[in-house]
């Protein structure tokens, strides 16, 4: 059973695009995931990755890559990919019911990255975060 969803999405001019997203057992899977994706944009800053190889133990592929103008968003990125007690914060968030959401923003052009986990409920949040690979709405301190 698929207890946790995450998602990727960018939005540019007022609309918002999904990069990627996955559905997997538990929040630590969940939360390397989105390291690893905070990881893969923000290094990709300046560069152009090609193609993102498929993960061979989940058969799921990486986020579609992000070009980001400043390197704001990339060291926010990182930043909260090595920090561990805001991994910590993130974990707990899961483990109360609660979305773990990080939104980075390229001020040179307005884009914003955000990447989001959030438990499953028994009214659907898998079918809608795979239509659309939206996040709930964002909550403060999370």
């Amino acid at each position: 059973m698929l207890d946790y969803v995450a998602a990727v999405t960018v939005t540019a001019g007022g609309r918002a695009l999904p990069l990627g997203g996955v559905a997997l057992p538990n929040r630590r899977l969940v939360l390397r995931w989105l390291r690893r994706q905070a990881l893969r944009l923000a290094d990709g800053h300046g560069r152009n990755p090609g193609p993102a190889p498929a993960v061979p133990w989940l058969g799921v592929r990486d986020v579609r890559p992000v070009t980001f103008h400043g390197s704001d968003a990339p060291e926010a990125l990182r930043a909260w990919a090595g920090d561990h007690g805001r991994q910590d914060h993130a974990m707990g968030a899961l483990e109360s019911g609660r979305p773990a959401l990080l939104t980075v923003v390229d001020p040179f052009v307005g884009l914003r990255v955000t990447l989001g986990a959030w438990p499953v409920d028994v009214w659907g949040w898998t079918a809608q975060a795979s239509a659309d690979h939206s996040p709930p709405p964002r909550t403060e301190g999370v």
